[in-house]
């Protein structure tokens, strides 16, 4: 039985309340979800949120209050959507790369794989 499935004894030295609780968790979740190494040493098979729980009953989390949590989440969303937007330009550029290089190939008429085929001396049917 996992420890989603259990009752949950809360330590209010570790966090304060079944509702802090589930916030915390949900976004530890993402962040391991996104890479993010786990603090604790899963079991095999063992979901993301299961982990982010026990991660912070177990206390392996600084969990901040107040504007000091307001503007660590803000930076976070700030450097997530940095490098969505990155990836999303690195996209592009390869798909921009590619279409560039077709069309200089058409443009300088560079030949493709169906002509050199076609104009190979040792192929039986040459023209």
């Amino acid at each position: 039985m996992d420890i989603v499935s259990l009752p949950i004894e809360l330590d209010t030295s570790v966090i304060d309340s079944k509702y802090r609780l589930v916030i915390v968790a949900a976004q530890r979740a993402r962040q391991l979800m996104e890479g993010e190494p786990p603090r604790i040493i899963p079991q095999r098979d063992q979901k993301e949120t299961t982990i982010a729980i026990e991660e912070v009953l177990s206390g392996k989390l600084e969990i901040l209050y107040g504007q000091e949590a307001v503007s660590a989440l803000r930076e976070e969303r700030r450097v997530r959507e940095e490098t969505r937007r990155r990836a999303m330009l690195a996209e592009r550029e390869g798909e921009g790369v590619s279409q560039a290089r077709k069309d200089l190939d058409i443009l300088l008429g560079a030949p493709s794989a169906k002509d050199e085929i076609l104009t190979d001396p040792s192929s039986p049917g040459k023209i």
